[in-house]
């Protein structure tokens, strides 16, 4: 186990690496003066390679879970540990070759699927240290008790908190879209370029009580899942 996340540490870090260099080299073609809001359009044939690059890179932290893990449990604690690791790491590899961002707070574009996510620095990085939280309790509960499963009530507050969340990333670009009558989404079917219905937008609030609430929910699950299965232990075997 010990090596397993050893090698799994070390290839989510690496994952950062490669996501910092895709968005340097973005930045250098996009923002010469440097990244900020307005974003800049982005022509349909690299948005359609932007999203098919972060699809792809979500399918590589559930093949790299899948392969490490040996029962669903450990698939989906070393999936979530993978994710939060690279986003962390991505963060920190900004900071040492951009200089970026100035503080925790620096707005920034988290995701493209299927609308844009954008939020404060510190909120996808504390969304990730829950995740490490969690995947570190599903691990060691695996090892201790051979049955890490969850139960439907605690899978539900770990749903709602995760679903809670999304909202709170997309909430700012959804007010903005509906504030702007004549503004249609991007798809990857047209040919109108990304982020042009976006041309005048600057995020200027963040939904921080919902954030704070979804966290609550994935806590108020994780914890849950702690007290259920602390002093339970696998049964000696008898001879």
């Amino acid at each position: 186990m010990r090596r397993t996340i050893i090698w799994l540490t070390l290839f989510a870090i690496a994952m950062g690496f490669l996501e910092t260099a895709v968005v340097i080299y973005l930045r250098r073609m996009f923002y010469p003066n440097g990244f900020g809001f307005p974003l800049a359009t982005v022509d349909t044939q690299i948005a359609l390679v932007e999203f098919c690059r972060e699809a792809a890179t979500i399918i590589m932290l559930v093949g790299i879970g899948a392969l490490a893990g040996k029962n669903p449990s450990q698939r989906f604690a070393f999936f979530i540990y993978a994710f939060a690791i690279w986003d962390i790491f991505y963060y920190v590899f900004l900071k040492i070759f951009l200089g970026w961002p100035e503080s925790l707070f620096t707005w920034d574009i988290l995701f493209l699927i299927p609308v844009p996510w954008v939020g404060p620095v510190i909120a996808p990085v504390l969304v990730s240290c829950t995740m490490i939280l969690l995947a570190s309790l599903i691990l060691y509960f695996d090892e201790e008790t051979g049955d890490a499963k969850f139960r439907f009530i605690e899978r539900l507050f770990l749903v709602f908190g995760c679903l809670i969340a999304i909202i709170s990333f997309v909430w700012d670009y959804f007010a903005y879209v509906s504030d702007h009558t004549g503004i249609s989404m991007w798809a990857p079917g047209r040919s109108q370029d990304l982020f042009m219905e976006l041309a005048d937008y600057s995020p200027g609030h963040y939904n921080w009580w919902m954030f704070l609430v979804a966290e609550a929910v994935a806590l108020f699950g994780i914890f849950i899942y702690y007290k259920r299965l602390t002093g339970k232990r696998i049964p000696k075997r008898a001879y």
